[in-house]
């Protein structure tokens, strides 16, 4: 098929990311995926939930929203439905998975992704810059608090979208691709090329180990282009 965008079928939408875009938070960027923008900060507390008290270990956490004309239709301001949850949590649980909570300390970092602009795979474009913006708030710790002499990451982190799309597997569905699709999937992975977390679903017939693996190497394709665009970005702090 021939893509709206005149891409091939395993280009990603052009990708910027511009790092310290805010002032006042311990890290910010803004990441732009194609059309999507999504507003990524990092904000450093010296505490941990309840649970964690006493752990000698750290947290970090993320929330995800969608400001209300970031889509076609205006989207009420402050709600945050089960898909908003769904996507928080995955943000969190990708920025976990790289990071070493013991070297951390007794110190939470949020990481605060909000949609500008949506037109598909907000949730990728926010695991990415989410890795950014809590890259700075590491170094920040490193250079105001001497909190350690080394960020405490382990490697880096990325996140792309694939689908089906009229029986062909496509990376980094726009918004119109993504509404047409068969099948969607997720994928988050490191630097190394280890896989965090995958979610695929069949949107309207199952599909095959085959094509689950076709549009997973399809992903990991995309991830190791990402991570390339962070190290680029991030310079000598990863």
């Amino acid at each position: 098929m021939n893509r709206a965008d005149g891409r091939s079928a395993d280009a990603l939408r052009p990708v910027k990311i511009t790092r310290s875009v805010l002032m006042h938070p311990e890290g910010s960027c803004l990441i732009e995926m194609g059309n999507t923008h999504v507003l990524c900060t990092a904000t450093v507390e010296d505490s941990v939930p309840r649970w964690m008290r006493d752990s000698k270990s750290g947290w970090v956490t993320a929330e995800y929203g969608m400001l209300p004309r970031s889509t076609g239709d205006r989207i009420q301001r402050g709600r945050t439905g089960g898909r908003g949850m769904e996507i928080q949590r995955l943000i969190g649980r990708a920025l976990r998975a790289i990071t070493d909570m013991d070297a951390l300390g007794e110190r939470s970092i949020t990481i605060d992704c909000d949609v500008l602009q949506a037109d598909g795979g907000t949730r990728c474009a926010s695991v990415t810059g989410g890795f950014v913006a809590l890259v700075e708030a590491l170094d920040w710790l490193r250079r105001e608090r001497k909190a350690f002499n080394r960020l405490p990451l382990r490697d880096l982190v990325a996140a792309v979208s694939v689908g089906v799309v009229q029986g062909q597997p496509l990376a980094d569905l726009c918004y119109k691709e993504d509404f047409e699709a068969q099948v969607d999937m997720n994928v988050v992975a490191t630097g190394r090329g280890l896989l965090v977390e995958v979610q695929g679903t069949a949107e309207s017939f199952p599909f095959t180990r085959q094509r689950h693996d076709e549009m997973l190497d399809l992903a990991l394709g995309g991830v190791h282009q990402l991570v390339q665009i962070q190290r680029e970005v991030l310079g000598e702090l990863v």
